[in-house]
């Protein structure tokens, strides 16, 4: 029961914001540690394989500093409106301060709890979220793809992608080791507190893949393929919402 309610905890909105809000001045530095410099690459791997060329409005979730916004833009044209959206104060601080380096673009950050935010329903052509999915319950997973589908267009596309726990036994260990021994010893060094970065040891393994999200997200009317990257230390889900 204790363990449960330990749980239940680390999902916990309050929770999960001051994580981040701890982490915003070293999080990128970070992420591109702890995927040994894979991250970058995923997050342009997975937006082109959306091929959103053609989108009017792409929704970026959970979107952090905004590390996503180049990728999308590179696919996109200069009319191409981006809603960025995260709960993170600090985070957020980080985002807009990186839009002044994004000339004649149109990006709107909103500091809002993706369960309930002001995003219009059916404005979307495409929904991304890079390296959010793992901080949620299987709950909020399921009410993920609702707020989801509720953005997008009919035929509208989405793609979510994450770190993920290999399925090979050897990279496996020494993965795990990794995140939860190496780096809250770098957590450490960068911040002074073991307790914070160790928390992405603790979110991905319970979080493990993608499997589950595809699972949640093929019961609210959206086709969905399932994909991995580099053996598995990445995976996410990408797709399309049925027209009603």
């Amino acid at each position: 029961m204790q363990e449960e309610k330990l749980t239940n905890s680390i999902y916990e909105k309050r929770f999960v914001e001051e994580l981040f809000d701890k982490m915003s001045g070293t999080y990128d530095r970070m992420n591109h540690i702890t995927s040994f410099g894979f991250s970058a690459r995923w997050r342009k791997q997975f937006i082109k394989d959306l091929n959103i060329e053609n989108a009017k409005v792409v929704v970026d979730l959970m979107s952090g500093m905004g590390e996503c916004w180049k990728p999308i833009l590179h696919h996109c044209t200069p009319e191409t409106e981006i809603i960025a959206l995260d709960f993170s104060g600090e985070m957020v601080k980080h985002a807009k301060n990186r839009i002044s380096s994004l000339k004649s673009q149109s990006i709107t950050v909103l500091k809002e709890d993706v369960f309930n935010n002001s995003i219009a329903s059916s404005c979307a052509d495409s929904v991304v979220s890079g390296f959010g999915l793992k901080t949620f319950s299987e709950e909020q997973l399921n009410d993920l793809a609702k707020q989801i589908h509720r953005i997008l267009k009919p035929n509208g596309t989405f793609s979510l992608i994450d770190v993920s726990v290999p399925s090979g036994k050897i990279l496996k260990f020494f993965y795990l080791f990794y995140l939860k021994r190496i780096i809250p010893v770098l957590g450490w060094l960068f911040l002074g507190k073991v307790s914070t970065y160790k928390m992405l040891g603790v979110y991905t393994e319970k979080f493990q893949n993608a499997q589950r999200t595809k699972q949640l997200f093929e019961r609210h009317s959206f086709e969905v393929e399932y994909y991995t990257y580099f053996f598995g230390c990445a995976s996410g889900i990408k797709g399309k919402k049925r027209p009603e």
